[in-house]
């Protein structure tokens, strides 16, 4: 074993790691020796066994972090760049033709706690909220840009777009930037322009929302799709206008999507001009005004809508007041669909467990007075993996159903 140093940590915590747990908290730790923030560290039981590898952290709650649980592990480059290769390798093989567009880098599903990494095209956009994964970026980079020119899809731009709370809670500053890495010739790009379920979109790296798009839901978007022939559909949060343009494509008589940012609209009209669709059309509004005022005007135009909206919650103390949200809008979406009609469903919430969310969807349909004929329970694509043992990573859930 290399000589890193070591903490303790309490028997609840090692009770967690042994079952896939990545994480141990600040109350859970025991230091016998000074261990520098960012540095690599062996997690130990109370009893002197051996436990996991990986990053300390005095000013995060989570004051351990795995990379993991293999003690005879350097953690040097080397052992970067064979984890970006199996990463890679993975995705080659859940994604084939879709590796263009996909998460390659899920954090801790990939042993890489608090880094996400997002391809589109020639591009990577990255976002880093540990600082473990910050002091050794540039390692990560270059075995990244070696991965992808070794399987002839050399990366021409790495966006990082590291900023805000997260950021903060680990003792960092936020960093927005286009870095460079010795040995390639890498170039600033603002916008790439995609392709999802054969159609196209545009995706601003320079400044959209997270990583400029959101790949999880690419394969429910399809599914949602098959649904969409001939039926007038309404796609809330609409973001992008992923769920609206692959309804569009697949031949609904009409699609409108929403959205609250008017940024957004104008990213969503340009994507359909992309792909030279004239079935669907974007507006600004509010969800929840939205929604309510469509009922009150007694209009009920829409036999299929979708329910994506951004995260309610960001914390357990808040998941109550998250559950009335989704119950309200999936309450108002089901009193608007006719019998027959149908609904997607989404919550990306960590803090809204599947179970939550179901129970929630189905408080809603007791209110509306409709029944509800679970057609799919899916989740995130495959790039998102889930890793067992972190519920966390099992944050996306997207339920489609009939009314009846």
């Amino acid at each position: 074993m290399t000589d890193y140093p070591i903490l303790h940590i309490s028997p609840r915590a090692e009770k967690e790691l042994k079952s896939g747990f990545p994480w141990v908290y600040d109350t859970e730790v025991t230091l016998s020796q000074q261990i520098p923030d960012g540095s690599v560290c062996y997690a130990y039981s109370e009893k002197g066994r051996y436990l996991a590898t990986g990053f300390y952290n005095s000013h995060s709650k989570l004051r351990f972090r795995t990379v993991s649980t293999n003690s005879n592990d350097i953690v040097d480059e080397d052992f970067w760049k064979r984890k970006v290769q199996w990463a890679v390798r993975y995705r080659q093989a859940v994604m084939g033709k879709d590796l263009s567009c996909s998460r390659i880098i899920f954090g801790d599903a990939d042993g890489f706690p608090g880094l996400t990494v997002d391809r589109y095209e020639d591009v990577l956009s990255v976002e880093i909220y540990c600082l473990g994964i910050e002091l050794r970026k540039q390692e990560i980079y270059r075995s990244l840009l070696e991965t992808f020119r070794d399987i002839g899809e050399p990366i021409s731009c790495i966006r990082e777009r590291s900023e805000g709370k997260l950021r903060a809670l680990e003792g960092m500053e936020d960093s927005v930037c286009y870095p460079s890495v010795e040995g390639f010739d890498l170039s600033p790009k603002e916008e790439v322009i995609i392709t999802e379920n054969g159609l196209r979109f545009a995706v601003d790296i320079a400044s959209g929302q997270k990583t400029g798009y959101f790949l999880d839901q690419k394969y429910n978007r399809a599914a949602v799709a098959k649904l969409a022939m001939g039926r007038n559909v309404l796609d809330c949060c609409t973001h992008n206008g992923g769920f609206a343009l692959n309804c569009a494509a697949a031949g609904a008589a009409s699609v409108l999507g929403i959205d609250i940012s008017a940024p957004a609209i104008e990213q969503c009209r340009r994507n359909a001009q992309l792909n030279g669709l004239t079935n669907v059309t974007f507006e600004q509004h509010d969800l929840f005004a939205f929604l309510r005022d469509t009922l009150e005007a007694k209009q009920h135009p829409w036999d299929l809508i979708i329910l994506d909206p951004p995260a309610f919650t960001k914390s357990r103390s808040t998941v109550r007041g998250a559950s009335i949200g989704y119950e309200e809008i999936n309450t108002l979406a089901m009193r608007l669909l006719p019998r027959g009609g149908y609904l997607c469903t989404c919550s990306c919430s960590r803090f809204m467990t599947p179970d939550l969310f179901l129970k929630t969807v189905a408080e809603a349909a007791r209110k509306a007075r409709v029944s509800l004929r679970l057609i799919e329970k899916r989740g995130a694509s495959p790039d998102h993996p889930v890793l067992i043992g972190a519920p966390d990573t099992e944050y996306l859930k997207c339920l489609i159903f009939q009314v009846i």
